[in-house]
């Protein structure tokens, strides 16, 4: 398979869009992926929406904790056999374990790779590990999140292997009054929710800048292209940027379980008897 035809089969994968459209978009940006996909944004021949890459890698998501941090460790495999293989799981958790005994929450990969682990590192675990599979592993993700007595957390695994690993994970951080079982079940509630509907960021105010206007400057161009009246662009802009952060931001997404509402209005609901507030969430996903 030439380079080309590559780069054309992973444009398809990721835009959606026929193959003669694939391969003018690639020739006119010089064969970079990320400007074909917004060029074929903007003539309106891409099917993607919110994610222009994704991991093809499997592998699994571990959630550990202690009375200190929170860690949620992602390695990548080349299968899916090897992923929900006993030996793969138990070698997860015990990564877990090593970053819950580091109880460091500004670790990063490298400093964590560098650990001492069983008279050797946390490194050469991996080489042992990539031997006894034989599959190429590859620690993707480790988010370290410290713990302490005035916040809750609270996690739901999707597509699980065991109760705290599997293929997607999500995460909040949360402040109540009194954490029983209501609380507890809209947490966990939220935490689907955020599973399902992969929001980038809390609010509008948290989204990235350049990735604003990037979707503003995608959606006039079509506007345009459209023949509307240019007396009107901005109001029909306007529609389309709220549709946009609906999408994109949790708080203004509409609640799974209840459609008429937002997360941000579901949230209202248990501010006075509660004192409920989200603080932070996390997802990663295979």
């Amino acid at each position: 398979m030439s380079d080309l035809t590559s780069l054309i089969k992973e444009l398809r994968n990721k835009s959606g869009a026929g193959f003669l459209d694939c391969k003018t978009a690639l020739s006119e940006n010089n064969n970079d992926i990320e400007k074909a996909i917004e060029y074929l944004r903007k003539k309106g021949l891409s099917k993607a929406s919110k994610k222009t890459s994704r991991e093809a890698n499997e592998g699994a998501i571990g959630i550990y904790s202690n009375d200190k941090i929170i860690t949620i460790v992602k390695v990548n495999s080349e299968t899916d056999f090897a992923a929900k293989s006993d030996t793969f799981l138990n070698f997860l958790d015990q990564l877990g374990s090593v970053a819950l005994n580091e109880s460091n929450a500004n670790l990063n990969k490298e400093e964590f790779l560098k650990l001492k682990f069983n008279n050797s590192t946390v490194s050469e675990f991996f080489s042992n590990m990539i031997a006894k599979i034989g599959e190429n592993l590859i620690l993707k993700d480790l988010i370290i999140i410290e713990n302490n007595s005035s916040s809750e957390f609270m996690f739901y695994i999707h597509n699980s292997y065991k109760d705290n690993i599997g293929k997607i994970a999500s995460l909040i951080k949360y402040e109540t009054k009194e954490n029983d079982e209501n609380i507890k079940t809209l947490s966990k509630n939220i935490c689907m929710h955020i599973a399902a509907m992969k929001p980038e960021s809390m609010d509008i105010d948290d989204l990235d800048k350049s990735i604003i206007e990037k979707e503003k400057n995608i959606q006039r161009e079509l506007i345009l292209n459209s023949g509307k009246p240019s007396n009107i662009v901005d109001k029909i802009l306007e529609g389309k940027m709220k549709k946009f952060y609906s999408e994109i931001t949790l708080l203004n997404q509409a609640y799974i379980l209840d459609q008429d509402k937002t997360i941000k209005s579901i949230l209202e609901e248990y501010k006075n008897e509660y004192s409920y507030k989200l603080l932070s969430f996390n997802l990663i996903s295979l």
